[in-house]
Order: C-alpha cells, then sequence, then structure tokens
C-alpha cells in the first residue's frame, strides 16, 4: 500500500510519541478544572442516551453467559466445581461452547465437593 522506508516510519512514530505525550501533559493540567469536568460529564451523558438501547441488547445478549461466570467463580471459590457441574449442566455446556476452558485453565471435573 504505502512503501515507506525505515527512516519515514521512524519519524512517524517519534512524532506519534511526541503527540501522544503533549496530550497527556494537557490533559493532565486540564483535567482538574471544573468547566472541563462539566463538559466531560455532558459528553458521556450524551453518549449513554445515545447508547443506551445497544447497551441493553448486548446485556440481553450476554446474560446467560454472564450468570454461567458467575456461577462457576461461585462454586470454584469453594472448591465445589462438580457440585456447578452437576446442578447447572446448560451453564457448564454454555461456558465449554464459548471456550472458556482453556489449556492455561482447563476445567476439571476431579476437583473436590
Amino acid at each position: 500500500m504505502f512503501d515507506l522506508s525505515e527512516q519515514e516510519i521512524e519519524n512517524i512514530l517519534t512524532k506519534y510519541k511526541i503527540r501522544k505525550e503533549k496530550d497527556k501533559q494537557k490533559y493532565l493540567q486540564r483535567k482538574d478544572n471544573e468547566e472541563f469536568i462539566a463538559q466531560n460529564r455532558a459528553r458521556a451523558k450524551a453518549h449513554y442516551e445515545k447508547n443506551k438501547d445497544k447497551k441493553k441488547e448486548r446485556y440481553e445478549q450476554n446474560k446467560d453467559l454472564a450468570k454461567a461466570r458467575n456461577s462457576y467463580y461461585y462454586y470454584k471459590n469453594l472448591n465445589k466445581i462438580n457440585v456447578f457441574q452437576e446442578k447447572y449442566p446448560e451453564r457448564f455446556d454454555l461456558l465449554k461452547m464459548y471456550g472458556y476452558f482453556n489449556e492455561q485453565n482447563p476445567f476439571s471435573s476431579t476437583s473436590t465437593s
């Protein structure tokens, strides 16, 4: 797409880092200003009002997954994973379907109950 030399890429990255640092310093100077706080709150509220339905829809879509994860952690902390698997097989299957149990943290059905 673009044929940039190493020097040009390095120059672009340097300018980006400088701009990010300046933006950070500008924010740190302005963040305690009452007018800035009011503007930020107004922007956040407008964003919330505009996207309220999207958040609700996303929550409804992921409600079952959240329940399954919460139940899993509850029984995991009690060291009763077998009880979780027996009591809520549909939640266990849902977590497996989403690939929640991987090689680093395999689900073991041999945990103590």
